[in-house]
């Protein structure tokens, strides 16, 4: 795995390259800003961007925002100290693959991992915020976007957080058909992942 770390502060910086490499980690580089996330994530192009929020003279969502608009496959972990509202709604809606508090370093190389396997990663109490902070109190007519009632449960379960598997369970479906209705409801939506879905969900509660 093949990791980009960018954060102002010098220190974070030295104790994430220690905590990574000691398992087995590469770091392919840092950076001390969002612009220098920019310019080393094109020439890096690495596994997994690890970035904090809060930088001058650009901030991480800034530079994800960009990132994200020219390789939708980005993969980036925002590491931060700030459990801000607004910083989660922003790094959701982009299409972050993880908000992290720094305070929790033992989860960090989990949430690598986690995000190298193709899931997103919340922190809990990011994640118990989340319905309270994406409600939208205008109406959406899923039947617009050809969106069917057993489509729309199948979003709700995916909002729930809960896996293929247990969606098909809960729906008496088999897994495939479940990554079939996913892979259609993104389509139908122009969302790019679970992750997008989830908050679409509770935007239009």
């Amino acid at each position: 795995m093949r990791v980009l770390i960018i954060d102002d502060d010098e220190d974070v910086v030295f104790s994430l390259q220690t905590i990574l490499c000691a398992k087995g980690v590469e770091v392919v580089g840092t950076g001390t800003d969002g612009s220098e996330a920019v310019k080393l994530y094109e020439e890096l192009q690495p596994d997994i961007l690890l970035m904090d929020i809060q930088m001058k003279p650009m901030n991480g969502l800034d530079a994800a925002e960009q990132i994200l608009a020219e390789d939708k496959t980005a993969r980036v972990l925002f590491l931060t100290t700030f459990s801000d509202d607004e910083y989660i709604v922003e790094a959701l809606r982009i299409g972050a693959k993880g908000y992290c508090l720094k305070q929790d370093f033992a989860a960090i190389v989990p949430s690598l991992n986690a995000v190298m396997s193709g899931q997103s990663v919340f922190g809990g109490e990011i994640v118990n915020k989340l319905p309270v902070l994406m409600q939208n109190k205008e109406s959406f007519d899923y039947a617009s976007y050809d969106i069917s009632e057993k489509e729309q449960e199948i979003i709700h379960q995916v909002a729930l957080g809960r896996c293929n598997k247990e969606i098909a369970e809960a729906l008496f479906l088999s897994e495939g058909t479940v990554r079939n209705y996913i892979s259609s409801i993104l389509e139908k939506l122009s969302l790019r992942d679970r992750t997008q879905l989830a908050v679409f969900y509770y935007q239009h509660l």
